[in-house]
């Protein structure tokens, strides 16, 4: 899949990594406002409850969680896409930090 940088599209001045997927890219400084609505549901609570940086590099994150504070549900599809990408994250997260250890030693 190829991702490339675009200006998001509210601002005009950060850049957003993207797909051909994403119709209207926003950065996460846009969408700052709306992520941080309260959330009621304790679950669900905990199951947002997850990096900040994660939300910083994945729009679909973001874009999950602002349609559960609009709406107030989602559906399995949604639950479960948005665990496997924060499976994801978290796996290279570790990656990372172990190729880092790796380099040190």
């Amino acid at each position: 899949m190829v991702i490339y940088n675009q200006k998001c599209m509210r601002c005009k001045q950060n850049y957003v990594l993207i797909s051909y997927r994403e119709k209207f890219p926003l950065c996460y400084e846009c969408q700052k406002k709306e992520l941080s609505k309260k959330i009621k549901d304790p679950e669900m609570k905990k199951f947002f409850d997850i990096p900040e940086e994660f939300y910083k590099k994945s729009l679909f994150l973001r874009n999950i969680k602002i349609f559960y504070l609009t709406h107030q549900q989602l559906s399995d599809k949604q639950i479960s896409a948005f665990k496997t990408v924060v499976d994801k994250l978290k796996a290279d997260e570790k990656a990372k930090k172990a190729l880092a250890k790796a380099e040190n030693e």
